[in-house]
């Protein structure tokens, strides 16, 4: 008798078998994304190609999550409204990853063609202290770049960037409530200090997918 063994593509992330957990230890994860920025760190001039070349490592992860995510689902059919894919990015990729979706999904007041992604607990920088030399560094980039990697798979060509904003007096109190929640790469420590600011992924889309959009409306 032939045993059956599941498809790798239907395994957990992580995992070796259908029953896994699929978890990454946070800190493992820690020490691979510290080896990973010092090594591109070593390699550029400016903070800006370091940004990017964050953002190029997360790209190809963006792509990879995407046809993973719509093999395990059986979607065959691409999908074509603009809040839908943002939705899928908040949601079902962000649990695939970090076990929890985005805090929040916000539409800018002044510009139609941003979108803003919230993460108050980044894991690319709960544990990196940025040094004062590089200045306005996010090293948060590398899920803008997962998130770029994600939208122009699905065809929503944009322009993904990470952004540091402080945190407001109400969203302090409730951040740094306790916290037991177990994510996708492992407990929450709640033994750091409190987070004094959040992560934004502002997503700016290109003018013809706002057009196509715009479209279907009618």
């Amino acid at each position: 008798m032939s045993r059956s063994t599941a498809n790798i593509l239907d395994r957990p992330l992580g995992g070796r078998g259908a029953r896994s957990e699929g978890s990454v230890s946070t800190s493992a994860f820690a020490y691979l994304y510290s080896e990973l920025v010092q090594y591109h760190q070593s390699r550029v001039a400016s903070i800006s190609e370091l940004e990017r070349r964050l953002e190029s490592s997360g790209y190809g992860v963006g792509l990879k999550v995407l046809e993973l995510l719509a093999y395990r689902a059986r979607e065959y059919k691409r999908e074509t409204r603009l809040m839908n894919i943002l939705q899928f990015v908040s949601s079902a990729v962000w649990k695939s990853l970090f076990g929890k979706a985005a805090d929040s999904l916000e539409r800018s007041i002044d510009h139609a063609d941003e979108f803003m992604i919230v993460d108050y607990e980044p894991i690319t920088s709960m544990y990196v202290s940025v040094p004062s030399d590089l200045g306005q560094l996010s090293v948060d980039a590398y899920l803008s770049g997962i998130i770029a990697g994600v939208l122009d798979g699905a065809g929503f060509t944009a322009r993904v960037t990470a952004h540091s904003v402080t945190l407001e007096e109400h969203e302090v109190s409730a951040n740094n409530a306790p916290n037991t929640n177990m994510g996708g790469s492992g407990s929450v420590n709640n033994n750091l200090p409190p987070r004094k600011d959040k992560a934004v992924f502002l997503v700016k889309f290109a003018p013809e997918v706002l057009e196509r959009d715009a479209t279907l409306d009618r």
